[in-house]
């Protein structure tokens, strides 16, 4: 039976024996077209990764065309939407178009054209002519950035009698007896983690102003401060652990290892707090296991928003703990998007669903409404979508097959159903994960610039610079200025009062000139 019959008289004459063969055949070829099938899936997946846009944008006559399918086979769909009716405009702010102003903090430097005294008469009658004002242009310049040396001198005194001697005291430096100024240790912190400039090219660009500083020496500035900050970011992440709810993710870097032939991942991971505690702090592992996520947050309870990694169950199913799984409603999109490749329908019609649960948070925002409100107005509308939701994917789940991509995303959604209608609880709560995916995009355009860490250290200090930098970002405080001022004063401030270097703490109590 397992040869190939290449003539009908092969055949066995038997009519069992070949219906039997005719049902093998037909599980093959069923076999056969869903690995196919499969295969397919997974090439358009890559070659989309590869070249196609990121954004998961679907076209609205389609799914116009699907939510008027469900209402024609009775699957309704609650009418106090905007996809009822089709599409819903978008409200754009105006951009005015033309040139922008200067802005007005940028220093005047004046240059007056005068016309010679020689000139100044009329063509016409030869008198003489009178100043009647001036004509005003501006143009915006450039000067390239420079070093300076600060050569500082202590006075010393001494008693006439040669008791004593006495020298004026320095303030303390970020690095003793280092080379560094806090604006150059600031200057290189924000180019690599915040600019995504790697340290081998700031050494080029210091080396064509005349100064030598190798690679290896920026890189061992920067693990210095990071030590310098440490108690600031140990604050920082104590406020974050206080937060009602975060959101966390990793992404994959690489690490340099000597007993390694080639880079080894690691993981950094990201905790963003709530808008009582607006600060985003990261955390280095040299590994993706659950030990790092559940170490970071010993401290914590209350809600923890997470993709479905199962290293976040442990800590979700432990009760004393304290912590509540909120799920991303943004992956759930990206599953049934993906999963047009296989089918087209139950996607297009479970993104459908997706964008009514979306339109209603973007009416919560349009409105401004606070906790209160978004719950109010999320039990009076995304309720009665998710029970739609889940009727129609219910129903649906038998006739999906379980390895497909569209079955794979049917299954991921009711597995995780409760996590994902968590949101409707509390008002406070996101629908998604975003904030956290958005924390970590600086970490990857950087990753493909600086390419590894050089050690498990090197991750250490990119977590407590990020860390700074991006709560920086968040607070709309200017990370170079806020790095120069710390560094020269972290050193010599008070612990009591550590808290006054926090960035939004920081940015109250600098003049807004300086922040």
């Amino acid at each position: 039976m397992g040869n190939k019959i290449r003539d009908i008289n092969e055949l066995p004459q038997d009519v069992a024996v070949l219906r039997r063969m005719v049902m093998e055949q037909a599980d093959k070829l069923d076999a056969r077209d869903r690995y196919v099938k499969r295969l397919q899936h997974m090439l358009a997946k890559l070659l989309r990764w590869r070249y196609g846009p990121r954004r998961e944008k679907v076209d609205e006559n389609q799914l116009l065309l699907f939510a008027l399918e469900m209402v024609e086979k009775g699957q309704d769909i609650p009418s106090g939407d905007s996809a009822s009716d089709g599409k819903k405009q978008k409200k754009h702010k105006h951009t005015p178009h033309g040139r922008q102003r200067i802005p007005e903090h940028l220093e005047r430097r004046e240059v007056i054209f005068d016309v010679p005294e020689e000139e100044r008469h009329c063509p016409h009658c030869s008198g003489e002519m009178k100043h009647i004002g001036d004509e005003v242009s501006e143009q915006i310049e450039f000067i390239p950035a420079s070093l300076f040396v600060i050569r500082e001198v202590s006075k010393k005194y001494a008693c006439e009698r040669g008791c004593a001697i006495l020298t004026a005291q320095k303030p303390m430096r970020p690095i003793e007896k280092g080379l560094a100024g806090p604006g150059l240790l600031a200057h290189v912190a924000v180019g690599k983690y915040a600019d995504h400039l790697p340290l081998h090219r700031q050494e080029e660009i210091f080396k064509r102003q005349g100064v030598k500083l190798a690679r290896s020496t920026l890189c061992d500035w920067m693990g210095t401060c990071a030590e310098l900050v440490r108690p600031l970011f140990d604050l920082m992440k104590e406020r974050v652990m206080m937060s009602k709810a975060i959101q966390t993710d990793d992404t994959p870097v690489g690490v340099l290892d000597r007993e390694w032939t080639r880079t080894r991942i690691g993981r950094l991971w990201t905790y963003v707090g709530d808008a009582a505690h607006p600060f985003t702090v990261y955390d280095y592992t040299p590994n993706r296991k659950r030990d790092g996520p559940s170490n970071f947050m010993e401290d914590f309870q209350g809600y923890l928003q997470a993709d479905a990694y199962p290293g976040y169950d442990a800590i979700f199913n432990d009760p004393e703990r304290q912590v509540t799984e909120v799920a991303c409603w943004a992956h759930v999109r990206r599953k049934f998007f993906e999963a047009q490749s296989s089918d087209v329908q139950l996607p297009l019609i479970m993104l459908t669903y997706i964008r009514l649960l979306y339109e209603v948070e973007r009416e919560a925002r349009d409105l401004k409404l606070d906790g209160r409100g978004r719950y109010a107005l999320r039990q009076a509308r995304s309720v009665e979508l998710l029970d739609g939701i889940h009727t129609y994917l219910k129903r649906e789940q038998g006739n999906a097959l379980p390895k497909s991509p569209e079955g794979q995303a049917i299954s991921y959604t009711l597995s995780n159903w409760k996590a994902l209608t968590r949101y409707c609880e509390d008002g406070d709560l996101e629908i998604d994960n975003n904030g956290a995916e958005r924390s970590l995009r600086g970490v990857v355009i950087g990753r493909k610039n600086w390419m590894f860490f050089g050690s498990d250290r090197g991750g250490r200090t990119a977590a407590i610079l990020n860390s700074l930098i991006t709560s920086c970002k968040r607070n709309q405080v200017e990370p170079f200025a806020y790095l120069k001022d710390i560094f020269e004063r972290i050193s010599a401030h008070p612990v009591s009062r550590l808290e006054e270097l926090l960035p939004d703490r920081w940015k109250e109590l600098r003049p807004p000139s300086a922040s």
